[in-house]
């Protein structure tokens, strides 16, 4: 059993560090296949949409599962759900690694994300659990975000090497390992916690769970990578259907997955909100980022993803910082001035040309991103002290599924805009001598232009790629003032809902919360963890 008060010995750190692994493989996890479709399009053959699916159904089932997963976890033990996700990313990882078919490796992934689901609720929980001294919880949270980044940061960078010295199925297999040490030492080194207000699983609004997330994030993402179609359209306001069927079951169920009192809670909010746009904001300008360096600097994947590691020493920095002024400066002060970095970031990116020194898009994309992580490892804390530890689970997943949520959004809208406006200024400006179907690929992306150019005579694939670079180069602009915008909201927003808190947070985990509503009669003791 572990005590409820006081400070964190040596167990509870390398319990910390235990925990930090399966999210680093996670995040990872999203990342290593990037450069492993070509070999996985000559082994297995999967026709256009059984590929997109092999990419995309992890983050579905994660995104889809998380506040189900993690309202699971309050109820049968977090350290058990972790090492259930464990197992069954294990097995999983090895049905990916060794598919003799298209249909076998999509039914993988499809494990690989439920089991996925697990690890993040239940790793943010254990540490409320864990740590319950204010400072050393806010260092072990700002370890744990800096481990997500990393990993999102490392996984491409991973799958590239594997693939230089595996088989493709290796990409899969780095996770076995760490999930295997996991499984060995986490019933040492891990206190089991579930809530003491046990009542039956809600079946019917897990269920709705999945049905609101899974088309939410499937029609945003599928309309800002591969542009309108009929379903995808159809699927954005089916999960809106859903959603609202889910908040209205979840008002009414006598065991509800989701807590929606929780959302009175300013704080709980305001940290939601923030995280979601957060994540708009980061994860919709990788997308430029990435193609930039490949599509206008030349860059191979392997090389671009070397790169990229740049900005990480900033995210770094600034999660250090942050957990260093986290209690002496107020969370609205610091919220507000993480994202108004970031703005200081989209600013930069307007200044981004096709001929610009490489030296620019790093910097900017390190302030954006330092402004806009730092932010979100302040949130981590917040989410999992505002909510009573009997919740921490759900109110973790809750967090997480805005990520998803977020990420999905900033990637669409802030791709559109790029697009948009890559459309019109390739409209009636390509070389003479450039039409029909090549027209047509090099006015959609700027990777159909590289494609094109590569099968033009000299001179002509020299000014078409000039045209087309100088295009994104113009929509990169225009996503960026549009991040801007939403980042300087953030921050007025963040300011606003966080404004209440004080600079010296609080000494136990009894927390007072100001504008709670009916929350504020929250019942906030911690109850006694389950027998280790």
């Amino acid at each position: 059993m572990t005590a409820t008060t006081g400070r964190a010995g040596r167990r509870e750190w390398i319990g910390l560090a235990v925990l930090l692994l399966p999210t680093l493989v996670l995040t990872m996890d999203m990342g290593v296949l990037f450069f492993a479709v070509p070999y996985i399009s000559t082994t297995l053959a999967p026709s256009g949409t059984q590929q997109l699916w092999i990419m995309d159904m992890y983050s579905f089932l994660l995104a889809g599962l998380l506040i189900t997963m993690g309202s699971l976890g309050d109820r049968i033990g977090r350290r058990r759900l972790l090492m259930i996700g464990a197992a069954g990313f294990i097995g999983a990882s090895a049905l990916a690694a060794y598919a003799d078919g298209a249909g076998q490796l999509i039914a993988a992934r499809a494990v690989l994300g439920a089991a996925g689901a697990t690890v993040m609720p239940s790793t943010l929980a254990l540490i409320r659990n864990m740590f319950h001294d204010p400072k050393e919880r806010q260092i072990a949270l700002g370890a744990w975000g800096g481990v997500l980044t990393t990993g999102a940061t490392l996984g491409p960078v991973v799958g590239g090497f594997l693939l230089a010295h595996f088989w493709w199925g290796s990409v899969f297999l780095v996770a076995v390992p760490v999930m295997a040490l996991l499984l060995v030492v986490a019933p040492f080194l891990l206190p089991e916690y579930r809530s003491p207000q046990q009542g039956g699983f809600d079946l019917l609004g897990a269920g709705l769970s999945l049905a609101s997330i899974l088309p939410l994030v499937y029609g945003v993402k599928t309309l800002a990578v591969d542009g309108w179609s009929p379903l995808a359209a159809a699927a954005v306001p089916v999960g809106l259907v859903f959603a609202a069927l889910f908040v209205l079951r979840q008002r009414t169920a006598a065991a509800p997955l989701l807590d929606l009192s929780l959302f009175r809670i300013r704080a709980f909010t305001g940290a939601i909100s923030v995280n979601m746009v957060a994540m708009f904001a980061m994860m919709g300008f990788t997308l430029f980022t990435s193609q930039y360096l490949q599509l206008v600097k030349g860059m191979s994947p392997l090389t671009a993803s070397l790169w990229s590691l740049v900005p990480s020493v900033g995210v770094g920095a600034a999660v250090g910082l942050g957990a260093a002024l986290a209690g002496k400066v107020r969370p609205a002060v610091l919220m507000a001035g993480g994202f108004l970095i970031g703005a200081a970031g989209f600013a930069m990116m307007t200044q981004v040309g096709a001929d610009s020194p490489l030296a620019l898009i790093l910097t900017a994309a390190g302030v954006l991103a330092a402004g806009t992580v730092g932010t979100m490892t302040l949130t981590a804390e917040m989410v999992v002290s505002a909510a009573p530890i009997e919740r921490a689970g759900t109110a973790s997943a809750t967090s997480e599924t805005a990520v998803e949520l977020g990420s999905s959004l900033g990637i669409a809208l802030l791709g559109a805009a790029g697009a948009a406006v890559y459309r019109s200024r390739l409209d009636g400006a390509l070389p003479v001598g450039i039409d029909g179907e090549a027209a047509r690929t090099a006015q959609d992306t700027l990777g159909g232009a590289v494609t094109v150019a590569a099968q033009l005579p000299g001179r002509l694939g020299t000014e078409l790629l000039d045209t087309a670079r100088t295009a994104f180069t113009d929509g990169l602009h225009v996503a960026a003032l549009v991040g801007l915008v939403f980042a300087v909201g953030a921050a007025l927003l963040a300011y606003r809902l966080m404004s209440h808190l004080p600079a010296r947070p609080a000494t136990d985990d009894t927390e007072s919360v100001e504008g709670a509503g009916g929350a504020e009669g929250t019942d906030r003791k911690a109850a006694e963890p389950a027998t280790v």
